[in-house]
């Protein structure tokens, strides 16, 4: 299979940035009717049930083999029930742009877990102080942000960073799995397990919560499913075939910031000089991490002698 262009690739990425930047916001407003799991699981079994309809179109157009069993595993475990159970739930009691903000180190868990499982991802001295700058990001966060939100913020948040560590362990564990997967075939198989694993947790803690069917929840659910699920997904573990795992973490670079003005806007939360500041040095953490990584890739290939 040929590489995409350059050109697709950046559009990809751009919408993939506009995409989900928005949806924070759009969780938060599902969340003013719907209870949390039961809204992540509303998402995921439509989702599923759309990519059961076009899972042979697109995987004709796309290529690659269907994925082997234990990654669709990790990945619907991880990478969608567990990861957005918790991003859900953590929106409950924190700003939707607050969370997208701690969601932020994601690139970060990247290189660390990238050192230890990922060929020729190794950290170096000046990545490792880079990490602790965007550490130090979220540490200042909890100590103003989320202290001035109550005493509950601070148990959500640090459950929240659950959410990208998990994220980052099914993404490590796709990523070494091999670039001929099918992201197709991938995602719906991961979005059904993730909707079973999320519909029984709906069941089993939220049976007895009222479900309306106004507007409101309904376009949530449809614009989280379809745009916010099924094709940035598919987008994302297509490129993930061909980009290396470090920069599809770009993408939460652009992500928060759309988050945070859109919350602004939408629902009037605050943002303040400390929210701008913690999200700064979390981003130059990661910008640290991962120009360290294209700086040792390059090395590694100058040192590597030219095949015969």
């Amino acid at each position: 299979m040929s590489s995409p262009s350059r050109a697709r690739i950046l559009s990809c990425y751009a919408l993939l940035c506009v995409i989900w930047g928005s949806t924070w916001v759009v969780i938060k407003q599902g969340l003013d009717e719907l209870p949390p799991f039961t809204s992540a699981a509303a998402r995921f079994v439509v989702a599923a049930v759309a990519l059961l309809a076009l899972a042979p179109f697109l995987a004709r157009r796309e290529g690659g083999v269907r994925p082997p069993l234990a990654v669709v595993v990790q990945q619907g475990t991880f990478n969608f029930a567990l990861s957005y159970g918790i991003v859900y739930w953590s929106e409950t009691v924190l700003p939707s742009g607050l969370v997208s903000v701690l969601w932020a180190v994601f690139p970060l868990m990247m290189g660390l877990v990238g050192h230890f499982f990922l060929a020729g991802e190794r950290l170096r001295l000046a990545q490792a102080l880079a990490f602790c700058v965007g550490f130090f990001g979220v540490v200042l966060l909890f100590e103003t942000d989320l202290a001035a939100i109550g005493k509950d913020a601070a148990r959500a948040g640090a459950i929240l960073l659950l959410s990208p560590l998990v994220c980052t362990i099914g993404t490590v564990a796709i990523k070494r799995a091999g670039p001929g997967i099918s992201a197709t075939y991938l995602n719906r198989d991961g979005m059904i397990l993730g909707a079973i694993l999320l519909s029984t947790c709906a069941l089993l803690v939220e049976r007895d919560r009222a479900i309306p069917m106004s507007s409101t929840v309904i376009g949530s659910v449809l614009y989280l499913s379809l745009a916010g699920t099924v094709l940035t997904f598919q987008l994302y573990f297509w490129l993930l075939r061909w980009v290396p795992a470090y920069k599809m973490s770009l993408i939460a670079f652009v992500t928060p910031a759309i988050a945070l003005c859109l919350g602004s806007l939408v629902r009037g939360e605050p943002v303040g000089k400390t929210t701008i500041a913690g999200l700064a040095l979390i981003l130059v953490g990661c910008l640290g991490v991962l120009r360290g990584k294209r700086v040792t890739k390059a090395r590694d290939a100058a040192r590597r002698p030219d095949p015969v």
